[in-house]
């Protein structure tokens, strides 16, 4: 990819989501502009919220996903956007399916609740559904078989873990919190609290990560089919990130060599 001029979404997907970005090297060649389709559409379920003053509106930048992929799935005309146009494209062409993408979007309604994510359980049901269910999309594209979505989904969930946690900084000053309600509240704190200085939810922060680096660690044993692997990939980032949170450093941006090549070694050998 790096000798050939990128595709207008191929760009986006770059530009917004390196991680992702990094893996698709490894996707089949014939499906990897519905792979840029795919990062790009989730960075924007992601910025429904983020870009948004209240919930309401952020609902209805999701619905607004929602109209847009369920017109491509009827047969309607693309809408004229830089994201769902291809994202037209890749549903007509059945390269990605419909009902798949309205379970992201449905996926990202936890980040609309003004008062956050109450439980653990509620966390673990939003990480599987959002990064969880990414993965299980990437890996039907990728020509998985069905026996090993529910390890991808897995997978998938920790890397958004992983993800939530790097991104509490940046989220605290979006005003908001993911962190679920009552583990911060095991650990004395309140959402308020963390949005007005994430510093102080540094130890909450590595206990999560720690927890998250044994399930990782025990995910990534597991076997896993050669054609699950590269939307597996991600996880070798998410396994180095949770390591570093929990050892109270910071995770770099952009990637260093070191992580790029953590990447490469794992899709060449054939194994997380």
């Amino acid at each position: 990819m790096a000798t050939t001029a990128l595709s207008p979404i191929a760009a986006f997907a770059r530009a917004h989501d390196p991680d992702r970005f990094l893996t698709a090297i490894f996707m089949p060649a014939a499906v990897r502009e519905a792979f840029f389709c795919l990062i790009a559409l989730n960075h924007e379920l992601a910025r429904a919220r983020e870009a948004t003053i209240n919930p309401v509106a952020a609902l209805i930048r999701l619905q607004w996903w929602r109209d847009a992929i369920g017109e491509a799935a009827s047969g309607a005309p693309a809408r004229r956007h830089e994201v769902a146009a291809p994202l037209h494209a890749a549903i007509v062409s059945g390269a990605l399916a419909a009902d798949d993408l309205l379970g992201l979007v449905d996926a990202r309604e936890p980040e609309t609740e003004e008062e956050g994510i109450p439980t653990r359980e509620a966390f673990g049901s939003y990480l599987r559904a959002g990064a969880g269910g990414f993965a299980v999309v990437a890996g039907r594209l990728a020509g998985a078989p069905s026996e090993s979505l529910p390890l991808l989904q897995r997978l998938g969930a920790l890397h958004g873990l992983s993800g939530v946690l790097r991104s509490v900084p940046a989220h605290a000053a979006q005003g908001r919190c993911l962190l679920p309600r009552d583990a911060l509240a095991e650990a004395g704190l309140i959402t308020e609290a963390v949005v007005a200085d994430p510093a102080i939810a540094a130890p909450l922060l590595r206990a999560l990560a720690e927890e998250g680096g044994v399930m990782i660690g025990k995910a990534m044993a597991e076997a896993l089919p050669h054609a699950a692997l590269p939307a597996a990939l991600p996880a070798v980032l998410a396994r180095r990130d949770l390591r570093r949170i929990a050892a109270g450093q910071p995770v770099p941006r952009p990637r260093g060599v070191a992580d790029r090549l953590a990447v490469a070694w794992a899709a060449f050998r054939g194994r997380l």
